[in-house]
């Protein structure tokens, strides 16, 4: 099946990132570490930052109440596109400070020496490292669940090892390596079976697949703007607002508090008790337009745009024998693999010669490349604005690379 059938190829177009300096086409295959901009998006950050700037919040100017009601308005549009309310949505710096905070605020508060925590093998270090901070500080217990055969995280394992001890899982909806996608309403079943709550790793989900917090009966969901074509420095934090107000504030200072005294300090319901500081105001409202953005064209159309080339990508290497394909077939956009001999930092190399940008490395998932027995893989991962052009040339970047290797 062809993709322009599912997505017009002339979007291409919205992507200034797309082209090199000398005019010609990038062939861009690393959005799953982060996506190109489109016009609309880059156009909004320039309005935000230029000519409708101004603070938020705090003044009394006719400018400053347009820009905290464009704020405000930012944060009901990504409450919207993902199935939350308002009063849910924490900005935050990124999916990693999401996490964060979670651990450090409702972690901190709730979990104590013994309790146990599940994670699974295929984690960005970001849903790791934070949780290992929190096991040392206060003498938790984390489990890992298992993968598949084909790399998917085994649920059926996860049924089997959860119990009344565990009162978080904490698990990727799509592998950044593998591409497998997580049954997130199985997951969060099993989990509030044992009485835990389940927070979601959704920074590759979001810009691929339809994502609904109440349909999913997940308690913490966790993105970058980045990935989902807006800008960096932002992040969502989405969690149940019974479950925000029982969190303590993070960081303190302007913005979170209710009233200040040098005896006692008060603070502002959430979502704001978790906003210290000025916050980023021009990255909200790009956000925004990343979000109107992706749902003009349609999440289901993207995915099955994706899903498609997927296919062709895993089908022309698949029929080299000197590349070693990872993860499942169906994977959502992301296709990792090996070629005999070469390591991935020297493909990578090559590829960028050829006009092709693909990730190399272990993509912050040391444990998942443990498993795999490979201490990197290459990885191409697509977005809207890829198409069968990119492929062709991926395979043209790695017939070169096995001819220059022999």
């Amino acid at each position: 099946m062809s993709t322009a059938t599912i997505i017009r190829s002339d979007l291409r177009a919205d992507f200034p990132g797309l082209m090199t300096a000398e005019g010609k086409p990038w062939h861009y295959l690393d959005t799953a570490a982060t996506a190109q901009k489109p016009l609309p998006v880059i156009d909004a950050t320039v309005r935000a930052m230029g000519k409708d700037y101004a603070t938020v919040h705090r003044g009394v100017y006719a400018r400053s109440a347009d820009m905290t009601l464009a704020f405000e308005a930012a944060r009901r549009r990504v409450a919207q596109f993902m199935g939350g309310q308002e009063g849910e949505i924490v900005f935050t710096r990124g999916a990693t400070e999401s996490i964060n905070l979670v651990a450090q605020t409702w972690g901190a508060s709730q979990l104590k020496r013994g309790d146990r925590i599940l994670l699974s093998t295929l984690e960005h270090h970001s849903n790791i490292v934070p949780w290992q901070l929190l096991r040392d500080r206060i003498g938790l217990e984390i489990d890992v669940c298992p993968l598949t055969e084909d790399g998917r995280i085994d649920l059926d394992a996860a049924e089997r090892m959860l119990t009344p001890a565990h009162k978080l899982v904490a698990l990727a909806h799509v592998s950044n390596v593998l591409g497998s996608m997580l049954d997130c309403r199985r997951a969060a079943d099993l989990a509030h079976e044992v009485g835990a709550k389940i927070l979601i790793d959704g920074c590759q989900a979001v810009p691929r697949l339809p994502v609904d917090v109440a349909a999913l009966d997940c308690d913490f969901y966790a993105f970058s703007a980045h990935k989902l074509y807006g800008p960096t420095g932002i992040g969502v934090l989405w969690a149940r607002a019974e479950i925000l107000a029982e969190m303590p504030p993070w960081h303190g200072g302007g913005a979170m508090i209710d009233r200040v005294t040098f005896e006692r300090t008060t603070y502002a319901p959430p979502p704001q008790r978790f906003e210290a500081g000025t916050p980023a105001i021009v990255e909200a409202i790009g956000l925004a337009a990343a979000t109107d953005y992706v749902e003009a064209i349609g999440v289901e159309a993207i995915h099955a745009h994706e899903v498609a080339l997927v296919a062709r990508a895993r089908e022309e290497l698949g029929r080299l024998n000197s590349v070693t394909l990872f993860g499942p077939d169906d994977s959502a956009g992301i296709v990792s693999f090996a070629l005999d001999g070469v390591h991935p930092h020297d493909l990578g190399t090559i590829l960028d010669e050829e006009g092709v940008a693909i990730r190399a490395g272990h993509h912050c998932a040391q444990p998942l490349m443990d498993h795999l027995g490979v201490p990197a893989t290459a990885r191409a991962s697509f977005g809207l604005y890829s198409d069968e052009s990119d492929i062709e040339a991926l395979l043209r970047g790695i017939e070169r690379t096995r001819r220059i290797f022999g």
